[in-house]
């Protein structure tokens, strides 16, 4: 058993991560690349990467013993429903001298599974988006949220940052000062907090810059809006309230009220100590106080355990995953 090794990848628009394991929880090997998120690259770049970070994974790994692998990507099911896609990903995976299976998963499942070895719960991502998903069996069920940045996404790095922008917009457009939080935004959007001689000309810059860009790119105002509610900042601090209320309320769209299953919180915004992360704990601790919260940790462990637990020799999952999966909170 201790000589079966297992492959787990987690793959996301800006880095690509690949883990070989052993059964004993043994690391092999590590690989990592670029993005290799088919619906943002296409899917031969993304199966390029995919093959680069598996590449570096392998190198002391014979491929043979590979017994079998996992694939946690965001956009799953496009990437399972276009032939030439699913043809390209398989080409990498043969090119590295795989020859086991391999299973696709929602990049949400294995965020799932790197925080609890639970077979039902509930997942709560908030990064540059925000989706909540109910977990059964170890699939995903119940979806809310997670419409992007046009239509929903309530929560997420995107929203703050437009949150921040609308807000300092209605202070301008009232005539007042721009408070912390807006100067910083200020700063990041055009390089400057002083104001123009006329406020409205300000307002026509800072729209001017926005709309210019991409608008996913206001999810790069996050962190300033996270940092300004650490820092007390009233504004940021509101923002983060109402972000986390947001997210909360995503999850008990899909959540039973009394559910006791582990919630698992990931995501850029969701993980570690930051103002966000612990008013997210705080509001879907008092929605369900009886249930224990994780946070997510590394993906390609997540993956790697998913890829393991159905092998005939692993008879008990839970004690699999303490040898797989990092421990998290």
């Amino acid at each position: 058993m201790s000589d079966t090794v297992v492959v787990g990848l987690d793959v996301g628009g800006t880095s690509t991560r690949a883990l070989a394991v052993r059964l004993d929880g043994t690391r092999l090997g590590t690989g990592r690349a670029g993005g290799g998120n088919p619906t943002s690259h296409g899917a031969d770049r993304a199966a390029g990467e995919l093959g680069a970070a598996l590449r570096q994974a392998l190198t002391d790994v014979d491929p043979a013993r590979v017994r079998a692998g996992t694939i946690g990507l965001a956009g799953a099911g496009r990437l399972l429903a276009d032939p030439d896609g699913r043809a390209a990903f398989d080409r990498a995976w043969h090119s590295v001298g795989l020859r086991c299976p391999y299973a696709v998963h929602g990049d949400a499942l294995v965020a799932y599974a790197s925080g609890t070895a639970a077979v039902d719960g509930t997942i709560l991502v908030a990064g540059t988006g925000a989706i909540a998903a109910g977990v059964r069996d170890l699939r995903l069920d119940r979806v809310a949220d997670g419409h992007g940045w046009l239509l929903g996404d309530l929560g997420s790095g995107y929203w703050l940052g437009r949150e921040a922008v609308r807000r300092l917009l209605a202070a301008l457009d009232a005539g007042d000062e721009p408070g912390g939080l807006g100067r910083r935004v200020l700063t990041e959007l055009l390089g400057s907090a002083q104001l123009a001689a006329r406020p409205r000309d300000t307002v026509d810059t800072l729209i001017q810059t926005v709309t210019r860009r991409a608008p996913v790119e206001l999810a790069r105002l996050a962190p300033i809006v996270v940092a300004a509610a650490g820092h007390g900042d009233p504004t940021g601090g509101a923002l983060v309230d109402e972000a986390a209320a947001h997210l909360a309320g995503s999850a008990a769209r899909i959540r039973p009220a009394g559910d006791t299953t582990p919630l698992v919180l990931g995501g850029g915004l969701l993980t570690g100590d930051t103002p966000l992360a612990a008013a997210v704990r705080v509001e879907v601790g008092r929605r369900w106080p009886a249930a224990p919260l994780r946070s997510a940790g590394d993906g390609a462990a997540g993956a790697a355990w998913l890829a393991a637990r159905a092998l005939p020799e692993v008879t008990d999952a839970a004690a699999l995953h303490d040898r797989l999966v990092p421990r998290t909170c």
